[in-house]
């Protein structure tokens, strides 16, 4: 039986900043190793450029997603060769919301799918490479030409 699910924001300080996209396979190393250490299922995520959105399931009786995450901002960080003295690479903080139930989930699902579109990155969800649109896709949760849904635009994700 899984734990709780939680939605996730993780930013970079530097808002237009293109590492995330630029330093992506470093970045999904990271995760890997961090979640083979410290287990955890990933729902859905996207990858932006200077920001990125996470759904997790964490295992039964274990809610410690802050150690997750720093471990994955400073194995990431130590990777990346641009780093301003004085200040990190990431926000200090991430916004984080537990997922409540099942619509819940779906509703953050789409909007992680969408986000690319509504930054303006892509004009259809397929076309954004660094996302688990295409994986959703391929479990026929959902089909290659979804669009996702007017109101996702609307709500307030912690961006």
């Amino acid at each position: 039986m899984p734990g709780a699910s939680y939605f996730f924001t993780v930013t970079l300080r530097d808002r237009i900043s293109l590492l995330l996209v630029d330093y992506v396979d470093d970045l999904r190393e990271v995760i890997r190793t961090v979640k083979a250490e410290r287990p955890f299922a990933i729902d859905a995520i996207v990858i932006m450029p200077e920001h990125l959105h996470e759904i997790w399931t964490l295992p039964k009786g274990d809610a410690d997603y802050s150690i997750r995450w720093r471990e994955i901002k400073t194995r990431f960080s130590r990777r990346v060769p641009f780093r301003k003295r004085g200040s990190g690479v990431w926000q200090a903080r991430f916004w984080e919301h537990t997922l409540r139930n099942q619509n819940d989930m779906e509703n953050h699902i789409d909007y992680i799918h969408y986000n690319p579109v509504k930054h303006g990155y892509v004009d259809n969800v397929a076309d954004w490479p660094h996302s688990s649109f295409h994986r959703h896709v391929r479990q026929c949760k959902c089909s290659l030409d979804w669009a996702g849904i007017a109101e996702c635009e609307a709500e307030n994700h912690g961006e």
